[in-house]
């Protein structure tokens, strides 16, 4: 799988309402994926601090500076796809080679985009194409996270946790297999 800044990433899709949580509400989504560049970062750190905020504060983890730091220090634009709605910058998401497999990291969505249905069409393209390269994927979410019922609907499974984090995989599923 080539999640390169050269690869053409940009796969246009819909996310209808009612197609994720079920909290949104009104028109479809259409969104489209493009290559992250340098010129990003800042953009990226500012939504990671605006969506982890809650989740940080609730476990006392936040910290201003800090949350956009760990967010600088491991951005890749070579394996990050920007999250484009309506011509804007709506999220992020992160497919980060592994030795067994992918870390899916960095995956933001603009606030007033949560809920519509938005992230599970992202995360199932991904996931597409992973299963395409029958490749595992995983991830951390923090402990007490919505995000986790989102990673449980795609089949993501835990594989330990602590007090702050929750490790997740989810292996390949097969063609024949259905999907969520």
């Amino acid at each position: 799988m080539d999640t390169s800044a050269g690869a053409d990433l940009t796969r246009p899709g819909r996310a209808l309402p009612g197609n994720g949580s079920g909290q949104g509400a009104g028109r479809s989504v259409e969104w489209a994926l493009r290559p992250a560049e340098q010129a990003d970062v800042e953009v990226i750190a500012e939504l990671r601090a605006t969506v982890m905020r809650p989740d940080l504060e609730r476990l006392g983890r936040f910290d201003e500076r800090r949350v956009r730091r760990r967010l600088r220090e491991s951005f890749f634009p070579g394996h990050t796809s920007v999250v484009i709605v309506d011509g804007d910058f709506a999220g992020c998401v992160t497919l980060r080679p592994a030795e067994d497999g992918l870390w899916l990291e960095h995956f933001y969505l603009v606030p007033d985009l949560q809920g519509r249905g938005l992230g599970s069409a992202v995360l199932r393209a991904q996931l597409d194409r992973t299963d395409a390269d029958r490749l595992p994927v995983r991830l951390n979410v923090l402990q007490g996270s919505a995000a986790r019922r989102l990673y449980e609907r795609h089949g993501f499974t835990v594989e330990v946790q602590d007090p702050i984090d929750v490790f997740m995989v989810r292996r390949p599923v097969r063609d024949e297999e259905v999907r969520s």
